[in-house]
């Protein structure tokens, strides 16, 4: 730990969530009042009768101590008993109607609350599914994580407490004045004197609790990122022996989120004790004034032209106190806004990041064939599939998916600023096994996730089947497309929903088919419930070559005529590595691939073989010609050069 627990530790500056800009509430009201359109007015109405309500007893105060005032001058007890429990009679019935409507406006915002923070988990969850690759690759996963945990917790707090409070507060603070103004308006400024420095005092101390709260905020964000991380890195840490260090990382962040919270809380428990004090000030201001008020007979100001009495001073003072504690109220909430409107800007920066584009219009259907050899669309699913293309001048042309892929002169950077790829021309034709090999950096991933339409081209033109892709739909393209990566994912669920995720329509059969193609079914087998056996946890449960054959079978069941293969079998061990290769054989048959290779000794059969460096193909040609050429990829065969 921190050798000075004082003492500040480094922070790190972010640029998103420092501070929430004007303009978060009012759109933060605007999405509430879009979830709930009349049950959000009605519960408004609701607080707004409440606080009305609770305001109002000042008056009642002021009338039965008049008529009690009155009774002792006349001696007429019985001529104002009527009058006395009339008063008290409306009295009890507004607090009754103010009851009903308070009960109902909490069970309201119970419903408004949780109803809306979960329509905000799902419009972010849905807004989430449209982002660009780019923005999962650049963000930090345990931040994204934080979006749905910490900063839409902050908005519970915001709408269920904080809001209602601060309405009712500000409503009580209106009609408190108002009335105070209608009895006494000199009394009424001497409140207002002490209000001024309540309201300074507060607005100093929040400013100063405030930045705390906020940095708290992304402080939480980031700890749960680096706990994110330290879960999915447990093996490793644990490998390295270096839970030491992992524990000292942490409390690194660990007392960011100390320092902050602290300071934080510090100044906003120094808040209400202080406005309670000057509250209590007040109250003995007020009644040692208004009672030399009564002693001298000062002529009274005010809208309703009563003069001093016992009537008017005593419901002052107890409107005072209720002054001063609308006022805490509002002071008391007032970080918890700053915090809940510094989440519900981080949640609308995520809102507001831009989804991926699509401009395409070409898409894949299912076709049959004509008996003039040509194709037409039809309904039902007849195992061919065809590009529908539909051109400015109304016809529609159906071109048959068949896998022939073409690079022409194309460029390629993340950044505008720097280029990885650069002038990269190549072809697969349909059945063709392409082979990328190079060096870690190389390019060759890059040139998959364009084939995928992952990230879109700077310069030249990839053409899928004679068209550009940028005219295919995102969609149709990637599901025209397999992959099988390095690393698998696996998602929570059965076997058999592991593998018809890549077929949502396939049928259990097909889906077994696909397991038995790709050599999963042996294994699969024997697991304790076969293809119902639940994996959890990435598939923790199943060996690192198992996990490789799910895979394959998943992009089996897709039945793409295009492969995408970051070969799979570069961490596993020799036999396991048979058993996958025959498995990714059988699954290349007959299909365009595009293999990323770590084993040369994998490629030797492919139809061409790309070597890359620094993004630019240096050497290309079968096996038997790049070793004829006696270059990079000879040495690399050789053992004069390894992959890196």
């Amino acid at each position: 730990m921190a050798k000075n627990k004082n003492e500040a530790p480094a922070r790190t500056t972010t640029a998103r969530g420092q501070r929430a800009p004007k303009g978060v509430l009012r759109r933060l009201l605007a999405t509430l009042f879009q979830f709930y359109p009349v049950l959000l007015p009605v519960t408004l109405l609701c607080i707004l009768i409440n606080a009305i309500v609770s305001s109002v007893p000042a008056i009642f105060m002021q009338n039965i101590i008049a008529m009690v005032e009155e009774s002792y001058q006349t001696g007429d007890w019985a001529g104002i008993s009527g009058r006395l429990l009339s008063a008290v009679g409306i009295l009890v019935a507004m607090y009754i109607f103010s009851l009903a409507a308070g009960a109902f406006y909490n069970q309201t915002m119970a419903i408004i609350t949780q109803g809306s923070l979960k329509k905000m988990r799902d419009k972010m969850f849905s807004h989430m599914q449209d982002l660009p690759i780019k923005y999962f690759d650049t963000n930090n996963h345990g931040d994204i994580m934080s979006y749905y945990t910490n900063d839409v917790d902050t908005l519970r707090q915001l709408i269920s407490q904080s809001l209602p409070q601060i309405l009712i507060s500000i409503v009580t603070l209106l009609v408190i004045f108002g009335i105070m103004i209608y009895y006494s308006a000199i009394l009424a400024v001497l409140v207002v004197f002490g209000v001024v420095f309540m309201v300074f005092a507060a607005k100093a101390i929040t400013a100063r609790s405030s930045k705390f709260f906020l940095r708290q905020q992304i402080t939480i964000a980031k700890a749960e990122g680096f706990m994110e991380e330290m879960m999915t890195g447990q093996k490793v840490i644990k490998v390295f022996c270096h839970e030491e260090g992992a524990r000292k990382d942490f409390d690194k962040v660990n007392d960011e989120i100390f320092y902050n919270a602290r300071n934080g809380n510090r100044y906003a428990n120094i808040l209400m004790p202080l406005l309670g004090n000057v509250g209590n000030v007040m109250y003995v201001i007020v009644a040692l004034v208004g009672g030399a008020l009564l002693l001298t007979n000062v002529q009274n100001v005010s809208i309703s032209g009563m003069a001093f009495s016992i009537s008017i001073v005593v419901p002052f003072l107890n409107m005072t106190k209720q002054f001063a504690g609308a006022i805490g109220q509002v002071s008391n909430q007032v970080n918890m806004v700053i915090m809940g409107l510094a989440g519900a800007h981080r949640i609308f920066a995520l809102l507001d990041e831009e989804a991926e584009t699509d401009d395409g219009y070409v898409t894949l259907v299912n076709a049959r064939e004509k008996e003039d050899g040509t194709l037409e669309e039809y309904p039902q699913r007849t195992n061919v599939w065809a590009w529908k293309h539909p051109h400015h001048d109304g016809t529609v042309t159906y071109t048959r998916l068949a896998g022939d892929v073409r690079f022409f002169n194309v460029d390629f950077g993340y950044t505008p600023e720097k280029m990885v790829l650069h002038d990269i021309s190549l072809y697969a034709r349909p059945g063709q096994k392409v082979a990328f090999v190079g060096s870690t950096g190389a390019g060759k991933t890059t040139i998959t996730n364009l084939i995928n339409r992952f990230y879109d081209i700077e310069d030249g033109k990839i053409r899928y089947d004679g068209i550009n892709i940028n005219k295919i739909k995102k969609s149709d393209l990637r599901r025209s497309l397999g992959i099988v990566l390095q690393d698998t994912n696996l998602f929570t669920g059965t076997v058999m929903e592991n593998i018809r995720y890549g077929n949502l329509e396939a049928h259990d059969e097909e889906c077994i088919a696909a397991a038995q193609l790709a050599g999963a079914h042996d294994f699969i087998t024997r697991l304790p419930e076969g293809y119902n056996t639940m994996l959890r946890g990435n598939g923790a449960n199943l060996s690192q070559g198992q996990r490789q054959l799910l895979a394959i079978a998943r992009a089996a069941v897709a039945d793409p005529p295009v492969m995408i293969l970051d070969e799979a079998t570069s961490s596993i061990d020799t036999h396991t590595e048979a058993i996958v290769q025959r498995g990714m054989d059988a699954l290349m048959l007959g299909r365009t691939v595009f293999v990323i290779a770590h084993r040369l000794s994998t490629v030797k059969n492919s139809d061409a073989i790309m070597v890359l460096d620094h993004g630019r193909i240096i050497e290309r040609g079968t096996h038997e010609e790049l070793l004829a050429l006696k270059g990079t990829y000879y040495q690399l065969y050789t053992g004069a050069l390894e992959l890196s």
